[in-house]
């Protein structure tokens, strides 16, 4: 049974777990159909929705990996076995992969920079609505998300980019911590005080 709580305190305690740490079950079609309106909710100057999604589930993500696993190779010839093995599972570490595609472009009326930190929005909204429905999610980018030549294989057509890739699956273990800025060194207080 899934507990209730409310949105502050859901951001006082969100956190990823990583993408090697979570096993299935992971969502269904209509659950990812359901995280996928969600995280569409979000900032979008112009309402031109730059970007879209690329759903990575069952076998296939062990064929791309694999081709993955292929293209670090020949880049990196000397690649220790442990590298490979971390190469063949890329896609496979968490139960589905959504990959988030910027398709920003030049636009009359509505910057670019606009256009891609809507984006980058989507992905911390799709985090959110995988933990809403009770999976575990992270956000990676990773060396393929910049190499073009992995586009094709990936599904990214030309001139889009990858915002990033957003692991989604049940927890192995239960989340930790980590350090956070103190808010002394990251906020700058502009005008007069309270």
């Amino acid at each position: 049974m899934k507990t209730e709580i409310s949105l502050r305190d859901y951001l006082s305690t969100r956190r990823s777990i990583p993408a090697f740490q979570m096993m299935e079950p992971g969502p269904g079609k209509s659950e990812i159909e359901e995280m996928l309106k969600l995280a569409s909710r979000v900032p979008d100057h112009g309402k031109l929705a730059p970007w879209r999604f690329i759903v990575f589930r069952g076998d296939e993500r062990a064929r791309i990996s694999a081709e993955l696993a292929k293209m670090a190779l020949a880049a990196k010839p000397d690649l220790s076995a442990e590298m490979i093995a971390v190469e063949n599972a890329r896609l496979t570490r968490a139960p589905v992969v959504i990959a988030v595609v910027s398709t920003a472009a030049p636009h009359f009326k509505i910057p670019e920079w606009e256009q891609i930190m809507s984006a980058g929005a989507v992905c911390l909204n799709l985090l959110m609505a995988a933990n809403a429905l009770g999976y575990s999610s992270n956000w990676l980018t990773e060396w393929f998300a910049f190499d073009e030549k992995a586009y094709p294989l990936l599904g990214v057509k030309p001139g889009e980019k990858i915002a990033g890739f957003i692991h989604i699956g049940s927890p192995q273990v239960p989340p930790t911590e980590r350090p956070r800025p103190e808010l002394a060194e990251i906020v700058t207080w502009a005008g007069e005080e309270a």
